[in-house]
């Protein structure tokens, strides 16, 4: 295998060295036959279980009658049925849909839209923020230094304020919400002024930057922020949508409408999916052929699969499940919590749960990447993340039951005890 590992570029990290043959549910199954527990869907992608059979199927029927359609040429049925699906499942001010493959190409054609509807040219974000890796995506990406360091410089016009994490700055979440608010407004007064901003732009839920959940009024302070001085709001749901966090769409929370919306990952089960989403006036301001690609929107296949995701996520009840199961497991880690001191918080919506590591109040990356490295080498796959990468993420599928759970957690006490 390493002969064949030297084929692939070092760029990519590596979690393991298994090699994949097939999934099964909440199961990857490599070579020889080993079965691997995945919390990690993907990054957040299978949240249908791998290889679920109507998704399976779904692509195959499409396949069968068409491979592309390339949609500036002849818009593909299965384009139609997703535009149709997503409608009956967005929020109701978005019902006009972009097709693009990840999500951070639906970001940069987000902050496009934005830009030319506006005619203003800023976009301010968040810090812990993960939006992409292409160059404009990657300007608006503060979780780590890894993902920008040696591409300077980036796109001009992106600025930070303080996300709302609560247990890094050791407030009350109320302390936390009206700092970060009184620094939003720093930032009009000293670097982009309200009227050069064209977009705020936010994870409900951090995803790279550590799985935490902004606390639903300060989504709700923000809605109101760019209503007053004309400001988009730009929701990023790329990891945090598709029913991950027990709601369809994590915003959902905040009782609020974005006026523009990101989705990708979990809505397609592995096929190359994202989406901008918007209400149809603001669409019309996005100028015909000024944005545009030559796979988005046009691979019947992808359509399809994306189109049967979203109907078994829909119809089998999993947005419950991965309330239901979410609930668990966070009780359960909280229970865990009393057992070891260096577990300093958990937390989390639905199957988007967090547990972070600290010693003395500091993070500390190293207690995670060994509890996680432990569990791989017990056929648990899971991941770290956070500007330390003192956190691990868990993600299930949402099809995931409450013995998968209990045999996580078994794996990861035992992992934490070794510390």
């Amino acid at each position: 295998m390493t002969e064949q590992f030297n084929l692939l570029s070092p760029v990519w990290t590596h979690l393991t060295d298994i090699v994949a043959e097939r999934g099964e549910g909440v199961y990857i199954i490599d070579t020889e036959g080993n079965k691997h527990l995945d919390f990690t869907s993907g990054i957040g992608v299978t949240n249908t279980g791998h290889s679920h059979p109507k998704v399976v199927e779904a692509v195959k029927n499409a396949a069968e009658k068409m491979i592309f359609s390339q949609i500036n040429i002849a818009r593909s049925k299965p384009t139609l049925e997703l535009a149709e699906t997503l409608n009956s499942l967005t929020p109701d001010n978005i019902n006009s849909f972009f097709f693009s493959n990840s999500g951070a190409e639906a970001i940069e054609g987000a902050v496009k839209l934005a830009k030319v509807a506006t005619g203003r040219t800023n976009v301010i974000v968040f810090e812990n923020s993960f939006h992409g890796r292409t160059h404009l995506a990657m300007s608006l990406t503060g979780s780590k230094t890894v993902y920008r360091a040696g591409y300077q410089p980036l796109v001009s016009g992106g600025f930070f304020a303080p996300f709302p994490y609560t247990y890094r700055y050791g407030w009350s979440e109320d302390e936390t919400i009206e700092f970060c608010l009184t620094q939003l407004d720093w930032i009009f007064k000293s670097i982009s002024a309200p009227e050069e901003t064209a977009a705020i732009a936010i994870e409900p839920v951090l995803g790279e930057g550590g799985y935490v959940p902004a606390p639903p009024r300060f989504i709700a302070e923000l809605r109101k922020i760019c209503d007053e001085h004309g400001i988009l709001l730009i929701i990023d749901e790329v990891q945090s949508g598709a029913g991950r966090t027990g709601r369809w769409w994590a915003h959902e929370r905040a009782n609020i409408d974005a006026d523009i919306m990101v989705m990708a990952k979990g809505m397609g089960s592995g096929m190359p999916i994202s989406c901008v989403s918007a209400n149809r006036e603001l669409m019309e301001k996005w100028p015909a052929g000024s944005h545009g690609g030559t796979y988005g929107g046009g691979n019947p296949m992808v359509m399809a699969g994306a189109n049967a995701s979203l109907e078994v996520i829909r119809d089998e009840g999993l947005v419950d499940n991965a309330a239901s199961m979410g609930d668990y497991l966070i009780e359960s880690l909280k229970d865990l919590k009393q057992e070891f001191d260096f577990i300093g918080d958990v937390r989390g919506w639905g199957c988007m749960v967090a547990t972070e590591f600290t010693v003395d109040g500091k993070p500390d990356g190293s207690i995670a990447k060994a509890v996680a490295k432990k569990c791989v080498d017990n056929k648990l796959l899971i991941l770290t993340c956070g500007s330390y990468g003192n956190t691990i993420r868990w993600i299930p599928p949402l099809i995931v039951e409450r013995e998968h759970i209990d045999q996580a957690l078994s794996v990861f006490r035992d992992a934490c005890k070794t510390i």
